[in-house]
């Protein structure tokens, strides 16, 4: 296949990125290269005659066109967005602007091209999203796909928008969508503004390891290379009209979560240890939802997948890279936010 990727100099976008390529597929990598994006993280497949970048902003319909007429993919999938919770506490409008009307935009620009190719019957539209749009859970239940949305964040809500109208251009116009809801992601290459490479980074340093409130939360931790392979899975096999939750199968509180990559790099990079002497605790994050947890029943029995790497294998391998790739957090570290404590506004 042929895929026209957004987002995929971010994060998960590169990931999707990297196997869509190592799978054999074409990927044409459409990004604004905004604050959390790097080329660096698609640096493995940059040279291969399957990819191709395009420096493209989402909201850019007229530049959008160009690259749907111009490469012609058999699907989109759709990863650019604002991500932290954090940032969308201090600067709401960002997230508007990138997340709905983005999302529209390129909604618009892929029907038209969709349209103009005569209905290709085989053409999909992907959206990935977050199980944040479904809100907080209590101690016990499990989000499913038909779970109510209640986002609590301005960025948990930019994207409950976003999932509502790709679901109203397949309900009216009849775009063929595919939507997946993930749990917390992490792995290589993981902005260093987020949980995991926060505690890594700052561990290293011999700094504080900020932990929110009484690091009570719960998340599902998902490793960043399953959820791209989900993803694929979805892309090619998943119903259209149809959402699919993916999790990892590995709930942990925030604090537990801490406190064994700080074991990890105890025994990684003894220097500095023990290292859970530096958790510090902080003010909470406003309005922070205390459980996420995902109900992976529907892509296990429809489409046969269920994550390969458990939560300490990952910790493992995310501590490992982080180690052996200093030269690539390091240029990071200097880009607007990165190390300050953001999402205090009340």
């Amino acid at each position: 296949m042929k895929l026209l990727i957004t987002g995929g100099a971010g994060f998960i976008g590169s990931a999707v990125v990297r196997q869509a390529v190592w799978a054999g597929h074409e990927v044409v990598n459409v990004d604004a290269l905004t604050y959390a994006s790097c080329l660096e993280n698609v640096a493995e497949v940059a040279d291969n005659p399957a990819y191709c970048f395009e420096h493209v902003d989402i909201r850019a319909s007229e530049a959008l066109a160009r690259v749907l007429t111009t490469h012609r993919p058999d699907a989109v999938m759709h990863l650019a967005a604002e991500s932290h919770v954090d940032r969308s506490i201090d600067g709401p409008g960002a997230f508007i602007d990138t997340n709905v009307v983005g999302t529209y935009t390129l909604l618009q620009a892929a029907r038209g091209y969709w349209e103009g190719q005569g209905h290709p019957p085989n053409f999909r539209f992907h959206h990935i999203s977050t199980d944040e749009v479904f809100g907080s859970l209590g101690q016990t239940g499990q989000f499913m796909e038909e779970t109510p949305y209640d986002p609590r964040s301005p960025y948990s809500a930019s994207k409950a928008a976003s999932d509502h109208l790709v679901r109203a251009w397949y309900h009216t116009f009849g775009l063929p969508v595919v939507l997946t809801n993930c749990s917390n992601n992490y792995g290589p290459y993981h902005f260093p503004e987020k949980l995991i490479p926060v505690v890594i980074l700052n561990a290293l340093a011999g700094k504080p390891i900020p932990v929110y409130g009484t690091g009570d939360n719960v998340r599902d931790w998902l490793y960043v290379e399953d959820h791209a392979d989900a993803l694929l899975t979805v892309l090619q096999r998943g119903q259209v009209g149809r959402s699919y939750n993916i999790g990892g199968e590995n709930e942990v509180s925030n604090i537990d979560l801490v406190r064994k990559i700080c074991a990890v790099l105890d025994e990684m990079h003894p220097t500095g240890a023990p290292h859970d002497r530096l958790i510090t605790f902080v003010a909470d994050r406003p309005g922070h939802d205390l459980r996420y947890a995902i109900d992976p029943s529907r892509i296990r029995e429809e489409l046969g997948w269920r994550p390969s790497v458990t939560l300490e294998e990952g910790l493992r391998k995310t501590v490992r890279w982080y180690l052996d790739n200093q030269d690539w957090w390091r240029a990071l570290q200097a880009r607007d936010g990165v190390g300050h404590r953001l999402g205090v506004a009340t």
